[in-house]
């Protein structure tokens, strides 16, 4: 099979296609024909060496998928040959998504969305299951609460938004002048401009906040919150907004994405209702895994496939 493997970590400019000896599927896994896979942040980030989940090179990247099952491992009777299926299987150990054949655990897939075609449900699971993992696992969002969810534009941002709205929640989201329209478009009853200033004078007394950005925002983001109300972070939490948040008794929850099958059926329900629409910026072929990682840099609304 051809794959985009890299022997060295750096820009993009070392990810290069070749040819990769076909994966097998052991007992409990399927093998897909990869259609497309997602790009994320994540990949930039052990492609450069900035976050080594996978060693040291070589290494195939990637963790989306899109595609269709070719051949069964024993005893996995959910899927046939023939299914179309998306996920993110194994995250945070190797999937090597960048290539044309994917062996997956069967119990991290499932079945595509029937309203998108296999470029967008690439670019679903990674974002799509850190926003519903997030807002709901962690989060407990319920109908009638209101929620901020930081940068409403980005992958993850544009699908949080979408979902909280789809549990009936009110939304408030961050976003920069150029796209606070699109952020809107997705249903956030109010759009923060987050150039002109502090949006903690925008918003108050929320039940739920979904950080995505670091730096300062998760100590800002206390002060939009109400007692006892929820931060869920993507990013590490200093020691000093975790005293702080103790005293207001605000429940701090760092996450990381996990695969979650039952996640990427919700995902699928809402999308096969017209309640989640995933934004796919650009899609690349594969030979230019390069190409598109550096697009990836320019942070452009949604998300970035490429095409196998």
């Amino acid at each position: 099979m051809r794959a985009v493997i890299q022997n060295a970590v750096g820009g993009p400019e070392v990810l290069f296609v070749a040819e990769q000896p076909d994966p097998s599927p052991r007992p409990g896994e399927v093998l897909v024909r990869v259609k497309a896979a997602g790009i994320n942040p994540v990949d930039g980030a052990v492609r450069g060496g900035f976050y080594p989940l996978l060693g040291e090179p070589p290494f195939i990247l990637g963790w989306d998928i899109a595609g269709t099952v070719t051949a069964l491992g024993d005893g996995v009777t959910a899927f046939k040959v023939g299914d179309d299926v998306f996920g993110m299987p194994r995250f945070p150990k190797q999937a090597a998504a960048y290539a044309e054949l994917a062996a997956a655990p069967a119990d991290e897939i499932a079945a595509k969305p029937v309203a998108i075609d296999h470029a967008h449900a690439a670019a679903l699971p990674l974002a799509g299951l850190t926003a519903w993992q997030g807002l709901v696992r962690h989060g407990g969002l319920q109908a009638g609460q209101r929620a901020l969810i930081h940068a409403g534009a980005g992958g993850v941002g544009h699908l949080a938004v979408q979902i909280a709205k789809a549990r009936g929640a009110w939304v408030a989201s961050t976003a920069s002048p150029d796209k606070k329209d699109y952020v809107r478009s997705l249903g956030a009853d109010e759009v923060i401009d987050y150039t002109k200033g502090d949006f903690t004078g925008k918003v108050s007394g929320l039940d739920l906040v979904l950080e995505t950005v670091g730096g300062d925002h998760a100590g800002e983001s206390l002060k939009v919150l109400r007692d006892g109300g929820v931060l869920v972070s993507l990013l590490n939490v200093p020691d000093a907004v975790k005293a702080k948040a103790k005293e207001r008794n605000i429940r701090i929850e760092r996450m990381s994405v996990t695969p979650d099958r039952e996640g990427l059926v919700e995902l699928a329900r809402l999308v096969d209702a017209g309640m989640l629409a995933v934004h796919v910026a650009k899609a690349f072929p594969l030979d230019q895994a390069g190409v598109a990682h550096a697009f990836l840099a320019t942070r452009p609304i949604g998300k970035i496939v490429l095409t196998v």
